[in-house]
C-alpha cells in the first residue's frame, strides 16, 4: 500500500512538472534581455504607435489599414491603457503566450508518448529559432503559436477520450481557439486542414469528422468578414517578394528534421506505460500530430504564394509546435532506447541535452537579443534627433513612414516642425499620416533655414519612389547643405542648412 502511495505521488509530480519546467524554462528564455538595449524595431513601432491611440481611433484606422491585425491592436491597446507604454509591456504578451505554448506542447508529448518526449518536446520549443526571433516581439505571431498549441492539445484531448455528448465544451473550445487565432491572423486557419490530416493519419470515426467539420466552419464563417474585409487591403503585403527556389530552402530543413522525427517516434515500439489510457494506444502518435502540423501550414503557405506573394516564416510560426513535438519524440525514443542499459544516463539525456543545445545555440540567441537583429532601430534615432535639433527646426521623414520615430518618442521631436504632414496618423485614420503635394511642401521647405532629415541607413535604404519623397530630396540638394550626418542601427539622420 505505502509503495501504491508512493508511486502515484510520483505520477502527479510527473504530471505537474511535465508542462511547468517548460513553462518556467521558455519565460527564462523571454525575459533574457527583453528589452534588447532598449530598442524597437519598425514592425513593433506600428504596434507601439496604434496601441497608444483611442479605441475609436484605432477602430477608424482599421477601415484603411491593419484590418488583420485590429484584435491585437485593441489588445494591446488595454494593456498600454493599464501598464502603460514600454518594451515590457509592447513584448510581454508574446513572452508569455510562447510559455504557455511550450507547456501545451509538453502535455500534448506526454500523452502521446510519454514524460520524457513531453519534457523534451517543451524544452525545445523555446530554443528553435524561429522560435527565439518572435518570442521577444511585439507582434501577434506568438499569441497565434499559443492558440495552435492549445486547439491542438484540445483536438488530441477529443481523439483520446472520445466524442461523446459530454465532450461538447471541448469541442466549443476547440472552435473558439481556432477562431480567435484566425482574428489574429486569418492565414493561422491553416491549422484546421492539418488537424484534418492528423484525423485522417488516424482514421477517426464519422461522428469525430462531423463534429471537428462542424466546429471548424464555424470559425471559419466567424473569420469569413475579416478575410474578406482585409483582402482589400493587399496593397499592405506588396513588398513581399514572389515566391523563388531559396526560399524553400529553410522548409525543407524543418520537414526534413520533423521526418527524421516522426521515423524515430514510429520506431520506437516499446511499451510507453506513462501514458495517458485510451481504447488505442496505435491509433494517436507524435507523427500523427506533429508531422501534419509542421507540413501542412508550410506547404499551403507555399501554395498560396505561387497565386499571391505571402510566403513569410512568422504567417506560419505556429507550424513550429509540430517541429517541437517531433524533436521532443525523438528524445524521448532516445531515452526508451537507453534505459535498460544506462538507466542513470537516461534520466539526463533528455536536460543534458537541452543544455548542450543552450550553448550551442549561444551566438543565435544573443544574436536575437541584440539590436542588429533587426533591421532598424527608431528609438536610437530619435535620440540623435534629440541631440542634433534646434528649437525652430523643421523636420522631413523619406519615406514618410519613417514618421514611426516621432509617433513613438514624441519628446525627442519636440519644436521640431513637421513641414511635409497635412494631417497626422490619428486624423487620418492612417498609420503614417498623410502629406501635402510636393509642391507645398517644396515651398515649406525653402521657408526653413534647417531641417534635419530622418531616413533609412545607407546599407537599407532604397531609392525614393513617391513624388512626395522625390521633391524633398531635389529641395534639400538644391538648396542645402550637410552639416551632420549620424547612422545608426539602420536608420539616419542629417542636418541640412540652408545656402547663402
Amino acid at each position: 500500500m505505502p509503495s501504491d502511495i508512493s508511486a502515484l505521488a510520483e505520477s502527479r509530480c510527473r504530471r505537474v512538472l511535465v508542462w511547468l519546467v517548460p513553462l518556467l524554462w521558455t519565460l527564462g528564455l523571454g525575459l533574457w534581455g527583453l528589452s534588447r538595449q532598449d530598442s524597437v524595431w519598425r514592425d513593433e513601432a506600428a504596434t507601439w504607435q496604434v496601441a497608444g491611440r483611442s479605441a475609436g481611433e484605432i477602430w477608424a484606422m482599421l477601415g484603411h489599414v491593419d484590418a488583420v491585425h485590429g484584435l491585437y491592436y485593441l489588445l494591446m491597446h488595454g494593456l498600454f491603457e493599464v501598464f502603460g507604454a514600454s518594451t515590457a509591456t509592447l513584448r510581454l504578451p508574446s513572452v508569455l503566450a510562447v510559455s504557455v505554448t511550450a507547456a501545451c506542447v509538453a502535455l500534448i508529448g506526454r500523452r502521446l508518448a510519454g514524460f520524457w518526449s513531453g519534457l523534451g518536446g517543451g524544452l525545445t520549443l523555446g530554443l528553435l529559432p524561429a522560435v527565439q526571433f518572435y518570442l521577444q516581439e511585439g507582434r501577434p505571431y506568438a499569441l497565434v503559436a499559443a492558440g495552435a498549441g492549445l486547439s491542438t492539445l484540445l483536438l488530441v484531448s477529443l481523439l483520446e477520450r472520445g466524442a461523446g455528448r459530454r465532450a461538447w465544451p471541448r469541442w466549443a473550445a476547440y472552435g473558439t481557439t481556432v477562431l480567435v487565432c484566425a482574428l489574429l491572423n486569418w492565414l493561422s486557419l491553416l491549422v484546421l486542414p492539418a488537424h484534418a490530416a492528423t484525423l485522417g493519419w488516424v482514421r477517426a470515426g464519422r461522428r469525430v469528422w462531423l463534429r471537428w467539420a462542424a466546429y471548424g466552419a464555424g470559425a471559419v464563417a466567424g473569420a469569413l468578414p475579416l478575410i474578406l474585409f482585409s483582402r482589400g487591403q493587399s496593397d499592405q503585403v506588396s513588398w513581399i517578394p514572389p515566391l523563388a527556389w531559396h526560399m524553400l530552402i529553410g522548409p525543407g530543413i524543418l520537414l526534413a528534421i520533423g521526418g527524421l522525427g516522426a521515423w524515430a517516434d514510429r520506431w520506437d515500439g516499446s511499451d510507453r506505460s506513462d501514458r495517458s489510457d485510451r481504447s488505442d494506444r496505435k491509433a494517436v502518435s507524435v507523427a500523427a500530430v506533429g508531422l501534419p502540423l509542421l507540413a501542412v501550414p508550410q506547404l499551403g503557405l507555399i501554395g498560396l504564394s505561387l497565386v499571391q506573394p505571402l510566403f513569410q516564416d512568422r504567417y506560419v510560426l505556429f507550424s513550429m509546435v509540430g517541429l517541437a513535438l517531433l524533436i521532443g519524440a525523438a528524445l524521448g525514443a532516445a531515452v526508451r532506447a537507453c534505459a535498460p542499459r544506462l538507466p542513470r544516463a537516461a534520466g539526463l539525456l533528455v536536460p543534458g541535452a537541452a543544455g548542450l543545445s543552450v550553448l550551442a545555440l549561444l551566438p543565435v540567441e544573443l544574436d536575437k537579443r541584440a539590436p542588429a537583429s533587426r533591421i532598424d532601430d527608431v528609438l536610437a534615432v530619435a535620440g540623435e534627433v534629440a541631440g542634433l535639433k534646434r528649437d525652430g527646426d523643421a523636420v522631413l521623414f523619406v519615406p514618410a513612414a519613417r514618421r514611426d520615430t516621432a509617433l513613438v518618442s514624441p519628446g525627442a521631436f519636440g519644436g521640431l516642425a513637421d513641414v511635409a504632414l497635412a494631417a497626422s496618423p490619428a486624423a487620418s485614420a492612417t498609420l503614417k499620416g498623410e502629406e501635402t503635394d510636393p509642391a507645398r511642401i517644396r515651398t515649406a521647405l525653402l521657408g526653413q533655414r534647417r531641417v534635419l532629415l530622418v531616413t533609412d541607413a545607407e546599407k537599407v535604404a532604397k531609392p525614393p519612389s513617391a513624388e512626395r519623397d522625390k521633391a524633398k530630396e531635389a529641395v534639400l540638394r538644391e538648396h542645402f547643405a550637410v552639416v551632420a550626418d549620424r547612422q545608426v542601427r539602420g536608420r539616419r539622420v542629417t542636418v541640412y542648412e540652408r545656402r547663402g
